[in-house]
């Protein structure tokens, strides 16, 4: 009995020891197949990577008396199984990660989601074509945390900035910082047109702008009304600023005294220009005149929306300031606050202080106006309802550029763009429109003259408090990913809310995606008084009829044919306006307005001359002034038998849809009710056909 135990006791042993030699084998080849996983999922997560790392720092050797109890006599020895990395549960007292749960904190470390790594890609910038705003892009794009191609991408991406213009006929999606047709838009013969249009309407609300002539078109009409008025006052001494169209940086600007000026004589045989009432009587500060440069965001053309900065720049001339007498009339570092011109005076005074020098942040003007009693918050109000009635005054043309490069249906880029304001402020606080710039300059930096003849580019810390605060908010409102991230904020906000003492805790964001930055330097102001300013957008609404009778794609001005159908679907042909009186009205406005604009491309009415005839046709169907009642009134009409019109065309369609029920005796009306017409609706294009 003896001798059999012990048989038996040294066969269990033997079975014991091979045992323990298979699993010591098994867990040296998980330590290494462990290390290895960990390695490989050091990428997508860092706690599956340390996971990795505590299992090959185990020890290779296997304890005897865990594998003695492992291996008894009685159990069979099993084929080891194939093992995989397994991430150990964590006790109820212990994180996802096996460290002490405190009450009332969470666990910092967690692992991303697939889809949540994958909303979480970064902005893509094209900076390509961004030339002297590169600088302060880059530090926009670097604050935001985005992905700059500084070389273009073959990929799309996010976002075109460009320098200049809007036109890149590679762009098919995304955003582009310019919109086609706006640095036309705002060239002063252009932008002198726009605004007088509006002056016909509303006189009173756009009183902001000075009265301009257009040269040479307009030379005699400028000569004739300023004899009358000197005939009326003798005492009137006007004088006058002439800017020439394409001039920039206060290239070939000059103040007159009188018309009869040989340099005006010598204008009209150049380049067209704008001859403007020169501004006499302006605000100074420190016995100087200034003019301030506001940042204006125009984020969407349809529906319309307006930004504009909260601060601005302040730029000064360099001479003190003196009314305009024969004898100063030549001093451009008096009467002229470009800062081009003024940056080569010796008197030129380069300040990092934002209070201080020839190039001052708008706040501080403020700050320095409020210190002497003025009301900041009337000049501000003032400067906002100027801009707002500016940019309407824009927007028709700009909707017909719009379409004509991006026509609906086609592939293309949504527009943005930032506009320069600069205003000038009357003694009496008044703000005058001066000019809109579609590139304002956006440079953080200037020249300083070294020794005579060598520059240095300095950075100026005035210029890159605005400037970069302007490019970063406005990136900001036009992020394409906004709402994802601000979606998926809100929802793990909601999800830790509804589950405090879970695992799902371990996803919570420490704060929303843009707590890193500062507040929002833009302030809307469109349509947050759309109330207030709707009333003016009357040659809008006639920009939306235009378009719809354009009738070819990509054209931008309207034929004889679709100016007949206008007349015909608006029902404005009557005894007393035949149709061969349309024609000749057609013939004539477009006649002479294709001899004044320089773009010959197309032939046919222009939006402009569409407005003209428009304003003709309103005067005589409605005898009651003043005009701006007499063309809202024909609008409504047009939109009216428009919406019938469409209407009819509805119910057509339905009703050949419907073929087989109308067979058995039912109407179109029954098949399908009219739809109530809405009178300014943006119409369906049309090439004015009658449905019968």
């Amino acid at each position: 009995m003896r001798r059999g135990s012990s048989k038996r006791e040294l066969a269990a042993q033997s079975e014991v020891e091979a045992v323990a030699a298979a699993k010591a084998e098994t867990e040296a080849n998980a330590g290494v197949t462990a290390g290895q996983t960990g390695v490989d999922s050091g990428a997508a997560g860092e706690p599956e990577s340390k996971a990795g790392e505590e299992q090959t720092q185990a020890p290779a050797p296997v304890p005897e008396q865990p594998c003695a109890e492992e291996g008894d006599a009685r159990v069979a020895p099993r084929r080891p199984p194939t093992l995989h990395a397994h991430k150990p549960k964590p006790a109820r007292d212990l994180c996802a990660h096996g460290k002490p749960r405190v009450k009332g904190s969470s666990c910092r470390r967690s692992v991303r989601r697939p889809e949540e790594q994958s909303s979480q890609r970064p902005v893509t910038v094209d900076s390509s074509k961004a030339r002297t705003s590169l600088d302060a892009l880059k530090i926009s794009i670097r604050q935001l945390k985005w992905k700059e191609f500084p070389f273009g991408r073959r990929l799309p991406c996010d976002i075109y900035w460009h320098g200049v213009s809007f036109h890149d006929n590679d762009i098919l999606s995304g955003q582009v910082n310019k919109f086609p047709g706006m640095t036309e838009m705002v060239r002063k013969v252009t932008l002198s047109r726009a605004v007088r249009m509006m002056q016909n309407l509303f006189p009173e609300e756009y009183n902001f702008y000075p009265r301009s002539w257009i040269l040479p078109e307009e030379f005699q009409l400028f000569v004739t009304q300023i004899q009358m008025v000197k005939d009326d006052n003798p005492s009137w001494k006007p004088t006058f600023i002439v800017k020439p169209d394409g001039g920039c940086q206060g290239d070939g600007i000059y103040l007159i005294k009188d018309p009869s000026d040989i340099r005006l004589t010598g204008t009209l045989q150049t380049r067209p220009a704008v001859v403007q009432e020169y501004i006499c009587k302006p605000l100074l500060i420190d016995k100087l005149k200034f003019d301030i440069r506001l940042y204006v965001l125009l984020k969407s053309l349809d529906p319309l929306e307006i930004y504009i900065a909260k601060d601005g720049l302040s730029r000064f001339c360099t001479e003190p300031y003196q009314e305009p007498s024969s004898q100063n009339l030549h001093r451009v570092f008096m009467h002229l606050t470009n800062y081009s011109l003024n940056i080569h005076s010796s008197n030129f005074i380069h300040s990092d202080n934002a209070s201080t020098g020839s190039k001052r942040t708008f706040s501080s003007i403020l700050c320095k106006l409020s210190s002497k009693g003025v009301d900041i918050k009337k000049v501000w109000s003032d400067i906002i309802s100027l801009v707002i009635k500016t940019v309407i005054a824009l927007t028709p043309e700009l909707k017909v550029f719009y379409q004509s490069d991006i026509p609906t249906g086609r592939p293309g880029p949504t527009c943005f763009q930032i506009l320069g304001f600069d205003i000038l402020l009357m003694k009496n606080l008044k703000p005058i429109l001066l000019e809109v710039n579609a590139n304002p300059s956006m440079r953080i930096e200037h020249e300083c003259e070294l020794s005579p003849g060598v520059f240095e580019n300095v950075p100026s810390l005035v210029d890159e408090e605005v400037k970069v605060a302007v490019i970063r908010d406005t990136l900001r409102l036009m992020d394409p990913l906004k709402k994802k991230k601000e979606n998926r904020y809100q929802q793990l906000q909601k999800t830790v809310a509804g589950k405090e003492d879970s695992l799902d805790s371990d996803l919570a964001p420490d704060s929303s995606p843009e707590a890193h930055l500062p507040s929002i330097c833009l302030k809307q102001v469109f349509p947050k008084y759309a109330k207030q300013f709707n009333y003016l957008r009357l040659v809008d609404r006639m920009a939306n009829l235009f378009i719809r009778f354009l009738g070819i794609r990509g054209t931008m001005k309207l034929g004889p044919t679709g100016f007949r159908t206008f007349i015909r679907n608006c029902k404005l042909s009557s005894s007393s306006l035949s149709m061969a009186a349309v024609d000749i009205l057609y013939i004539d406005i477009t006649r002479r307005w294709n001899s004044m604009t320089l773009d010959q491309r197309d032939s046919g009415m222009c939006l402009q001359a569409f407005v003209e005839a428009f304003f003709f046709l309103a005067q005589r169907k409605f005898k009651m002034p003043p005009l701006h009642e007499q063309v809202a009134s024909l609008i409504d009409l047009c939109e009216y038998h428009l919406s019938l019109l469409d209407e009819k065309r509805l119910l057509c369609t339905r009703g050949g849809s419907a073929g087989s029920r109308l067979s058995q005796g039912s109407s179109p009306q029954g098949a399908c009710p009219a739809a109530q017409p809405v009178a300014g609706n943006p119409p369906l294009r049309t090439n004015g056909a009658i449905c019968s």
